[in-house]
Order: structure tokens, then C-alpha cells, then sequence
């Protein structure tokens, strides 16, 4: 099947721009194609979400949520079909494409339909007659930028709480994953999102569709997930308008591994931190710590385990491990290990290019990697962004600290041990955004979420999403 993927301008389908190949990271081939949307289509799908938002800003709250809900449950009804092209898309085996990823996926929605029902507001009497009271309104356009690596999960994630607090929507993904959006905007057409609420505009970054949408004086908000020097790049170019901005970029995450830690459950922490979808991931737990008495033991039995680890057709539900994006970030990736070579590090295992047979020949198939490393050498500093993980003895608590520290990066971290107070304690001095004590990825739409120093500006969910997606108006009155 070859996907001609467009545009979705004011509830249209739209062509626009000149065309570019859509490549399927496991076997090379092209799926379709997708057009570049210049500044004709961004001025266009940011007109009709201007025009949109006039009406669905004022739209109630729980009309909002009947029509939003509707959208989640398409979602699901669709679910298989998603599953299906988001791994067309990013090369991430489908299994992790679980019914548990699709149901966050929808859950993004629902979760902000509902909530925005629920929230009250803030009154300050004063005691020479007056009282105060603060109403939250949208904010106007929004921008939403997703990156490549779980397109489906983000998208929703910014698109979840823009549409339910009123605010309209102009969505631009990642020029590498343009399928999953475009499925995403024939849902929202079937759930009649009203015309002009949530536009979709493809295209690349510099000069093209994400420029011309994030320096478009019309857009009020800009929420960007992606690669660090990216967010500093749209900052700049966003200054002149004054856009308001939550950015979640980079990361280099520490796995600190205590040796009172429950060892097997450590290991298959650690095996999902390193090398979940590809070790594609921001999240990722791609430098381990583990302390000095039983650094031999863990370090053994986690070569072993990547070993075994099944990298093989994506569509294959028994894969636990499919391709890289592009064959240009297959070669990055190799550039690292390289790198880490020539400065000295011993790759323990994997380090090479995986090349697979028939149709897979050309997929862009890595061997997952472990590298020993010292806790300033580069590639326990730089975002690798591939299934490469260093490993590194540490002897004391304060030790390991500085030394996750170390990094410009601030986005998450893992902490394993049985000691509760430790990890209490090694938790509130890790100076990142999110940190699983005993587990990775769990994830409350509830709670905060993003991160520090060169991983972000900003939260996102819950309330955290309210105060980035609303307006506030403070009213005095006269009693």
C-alpha cells in the first residue's frame, strides 16, 4: 500500500508543496509520500484556527469534552490500524505498540476532556470591601512540534489539553513520521472536530512548514518536543512575537543501581530503560551506575541478556528490538560508538551494524550496546540517542550523585535499591525532572512532567498542562 499523506487545513484534505519520500526504517523501502508545506499552507491552517477559535473558545467545557471523548474513542476503534502504522512510521516493534500504548495514546484526550470539567478557580477577599476572583481562559493558536520517536503518544499529549481548554490546534510531526498524524487527523475528522479546530500541516523544519509556523505573529503558543539546539532555535525566532513556549528536549538519564537492589528486577529495569524503542528515547536510562561490590555480577548477567535480545522484523510480534529511523541516524549512532573506541572505551558487547536478511537487508538495524565507560568520558555525556548504554562502577552514595549530575541534561532518572530512605533521599538530589524509584516509564497524566537545565522549560499534565494552556484574568469587585 503507497500512503499519500496530506495536509488538513479547516477540515479539508489539502495537497500543497512539493512532495517528499516516506521511507519504512525496517527494510529501506518507500511507503508513499508527504508534502512540504511552505508558508501558503502554515499562513492557511493558522487563518482557520484563528477563525476556529473564536467559536470553540467559547464553547462549553463539557460540549468540548462530549466531542474530544468521541475523538478518544475513535482512537481505540482504530487502535489496530494505529498500532500498524506507527511502526511503519518509527521502525519500533509493534508489540510495543501494545493495546497499553494505544490506550495512553486515546487516554491523552480523554484525560483533558474530562479534567477540564472539573477545575474550579481562585477568589481573595480583601478586607476594605472588594473580592477578587480569577478566571482561566485559551490562550489562542497553538503550535504543537513532535518529534519522530513515539509520534502517536506525543501528539496526543499536546493536543489533549490545547483542544480541551479551548485553545485551537496547528499540528506539525516530524518530517521522518508523517503517517500516524495524517491517521490521526482522518479520526478527528470522523469524530466531527468542528473545521478549522485542529489543522495538520507536513513539512520539514528550517525554511519550511516548522519555521513558518513558529514565527507566525498569529500563533500564541509553541509546545516543542525535540532535540535541544531545535528549542533554542525556535526561542529565538519566537522572540519577536513573545510566545509563550514549553519545551522538552534532551536527556541523558542515570540508572543507579545500590547493592541491596533486587538484582533481576535491576537488570530488566535497566534492559528497558537502555533499549526501549530502539533506545530512541529521551527517557532513556542510557547511563547505568552501579556500585563497585557487585558492578562484575550485574555487569555479566546484563551482557548476557542484551544478548539475547531478538532484533528482527518490526511486525514480528516476538521482536524485541526493530530498526533505527534513518539510515543517517543509523550512521550517528555507529559515529558514537566509534568515538567512544577511539577515546579508550570498551565495548562489552554489540557496537556494530546489524545487517538482517531478504527484505530486511536494507532496514537500518543496530545491535544493541554496552559500553564501559568513565563518568566524564563523552559517552557517558552526549545524547546518543540509540540502543547504546554505559556502565560504571561508583563506591559511594554522594560519588554517584555528582555524577549523574554531571551532564547538561535534566529529564529523568532511575534509582534501585530496597533501602527506602536512600532512595528518598538519592531521589530529591537528582536534579531532573522525573525520577522512577524501582521501575521506568510509569507514567500519571496527573502529575509533572518535563525537564530541567538543557532538557526543557516548563511542565506539562494535569494542572501543570492548565497553567501553560490558559489565560488568567483577575476581576476585582466593588461588594
Amino acid at each position: 500500500m503507497q500512503y499519500e499523506v496530506q495536509h488538513f487545513i479547516n477540515g479539508k484534505f489539502v495537497n500543497g508543496g512539493d512532495r517528499f519520500e516516506v521511507y519504512y526504517p525496517a527494510t529501506g523501502e518507500v511507503l508513499g509520500t508527504a508534502p512540504d508545506g511552505g508558508q501558503a499552507e502554515v499562513n492557511a491552517a493558522v487563518e482557520a484556527a484563528k477563525q476556529a477559535f473564536e467559536k470553540w473558545s467559547r464553547t462549553k467545557p463539557s460540549e468540548r469534552r462530549q466531542i474530544l471523548n468521541r475523538f478518544a474513542d475513535l482512537i481505540r476503534k482504530h487502535s489496530d490500524e494505529l498500532a500498524r502504522i506507527e511502526t511503519l512510521d518509527v521502525g519500533r516493534p509493534i508489540s510495543e505498540n501494545s493495546r497499553h500504548y494505544l490506550e495512553r495514546v486515546a487516554a491523552n484526550i480523554s484525560f483533558f476532556a474530562d479534567f477540564v470539567t472539573m477545575i474550579g478557580s481562585e477568589s481573595y477577599p480583601m478586607e476594605n470591601g472588594y473580592i477578587n476572583y480569577v478566571l482561566r481562559q485559551p490562550v489562542g493558536v497553538a503550535a504543537l512540534i513532535t518529534p519522530w520517536n513515539v509520534p502517536l503518544l506525543l501528539e496526543t499529549w499536546k493536543i489533549g489539553p490545547a483542544l480541551a481548554f479551548g485553545n485551537t490546534v496547528v499540528l506539525k510531526p516530524a518530517e521522518w513520521t508523517p503517517l500516524g498524524a495524517w491517521k490521526l487527523a482522518q479520526i478527528a475528522q470522523e469524530a466531527d472536530l468542528p473545521p478549522g479546530v485542529f489543522n495538520v500541516v507536513h513539512g520539514h523544519g528550517p525554511n519550511s512548514a516548522g519555521e513558518f509556523l513558529t514565527t507566525h505573529p498569529d500563533v500564541a503558543l509553541v509546545s516543542f518536543t525535540g532535540e535541544t539546539t531545535t528549542g533554542q532555535t525556535i526561542m529565538r525566532a519566537g522572540a519577536a512575537t513573545l510566545k509563550r513556549y514549553s519545551f522538552e528536549l534532551g536527556g541523558k538519564g542515570a540508572n543507579i543501581i545500590f547493592e541491596d537492589a533486587d538484582i533481576a528486577r535491576a537488570l530488566e529495569i535497566a534492559k528497558k530503560a537502555a533499549f526501549f524503542n530502539q533506545g530512541e528515547f529521551c527517557l532513556a536510562g542510557s547511563r547505568i551506575f552501579v556500585q563497585k561490590s557487585i558492578y562484575d555480577r550485574f555487569v555479566s548477567e546484563f551482557i548476557e541478556l542484551t544478548k539475547k535480545i531478538k532484533v528482527d522484523d518490526p511486525m514480528d510480534p516476538k521482536t524485541e528490538m526493530g530498526a533505527l529511523i534513518a539510515p543517517e541516524h543509523l550512521d550517528r549512532v555507529l559515529g558514537f560508538v566509534q568515538a567512544a573506541k577511539q577515546d579508550g572505551n570498551e565495548v562489552l558487547v554489540g557496537g556494530e551494524q546489524l545487517i538482517l536478511p531478504g527484505s530486511l537487508s536494507k532496514g537500518n538495524y543496530m545491535m544493541p550496546t554496552v559500553i564501559a565507560a568513565g563518568f566524564q568520558d563523552k559517552i557517558c555525556l552526549d545524547e546518543v540517542f540509540g540502543p547504546v548504554v554505559t556502565v560504571t562502577p561508583f563506591e559511594t552514595e554522594e560519588e554517584v550523585i555528582e555524577w549523574a549530575n554531571g551532564t547538561r541534561y535534566g529529564l529523568s532518572g532511575v534509582v534501585q535499591t530496597r533501602d527506602v530512605s536512600r532512595a528518598h533521599r538519592v531521589a530529591a538530589a537528582m536534579k531532573v525532572g522525573t525520577v522512577w524509584v524501582n521501575d521506568f516509564f510509569v507514567r500519571d497524566l496527573r502529575v509533572p512532567f518535563g525537564g530541567m537545565k538543557y532538557s526543557g522549560i516548563g511542565r506539562e499534565g494535569g494542572h501543570y498542562s492548565m497553567e501553560f494552556y490558559t489565560e488568567l484574568v483577575n476581576i476585582c469587585v466593588a461588594i
